[in-house]
């Protein structure tokens, strides 16, 4: 069972696994974590922080059970990460150019993920499902500042 969340079920075996995750992150932040944003960012900084709580624990145990460190179908990592791209960022949830900066931040959170700069690598040392998951995590935070950037120009253009 363990498992099969830490790979979203038949999403950790297709082609790109992590682009996959990462899709089902956008769609996980779109329907249900943009809810918590209502309430006010403290409470999505929270429920943010809970999922990868939880993604550390689950993708140290499948790790484990797999017998590999840093699993390619194991993609709970890039699920509970995506979300973070968009913390903080008004341009992501209203206005006439939401889907492209969704659309960018996803891409960005790709790019970030797939080359690994600025230590992000290094986080993939860190012990079970931190090592797992928290190079995701930074992925997220460097495609966030990123974001912000390219939105906040965008808006002043």
């Amino acid at each position: 069972m363990i498992v099969q969340v830490a790979t979203l079920g038949p999403l950790g075996r297709l082609r790109a696994p992590g682009t996959w995750g990462s899709a089902a992150g956008l769609l996980w932040w779109a329907l249900v974590v943009r809810q918590a944003n209502a309430r006010g960012w403290h409470h999505e900084l929270f429920f943010d922080l809970l999922v990868v709580a939880a993604a550390v624990f689950i993708c140290g145990v499948a790790a484990f059970m797999i017998g590999k460190k840093d699993p390619s179908e194991v993609i709970l990592d890039e699920f509970a990460a995506m979300p973070l791209v968009f913390l903080f960022n008004p341009y992501a949830l209203s206005g006439k150019s939401s889907l492209l900066i969704v659309l960018l931040g996803f891409l960005l959170f790709r790019l970030f993920d797939i080359t690994k700069p600025f230590g992000v690598r290094a986080l993939e040392r860190l012990p079970g499902g931190l090592g797992v998951v928290m190079d995701d995590v930074l992925a997220a935070v460097y495609a966030n500042l990123a974001l912000q950037a390219v939105a906040r120009l965008w808006a002043a253009l």
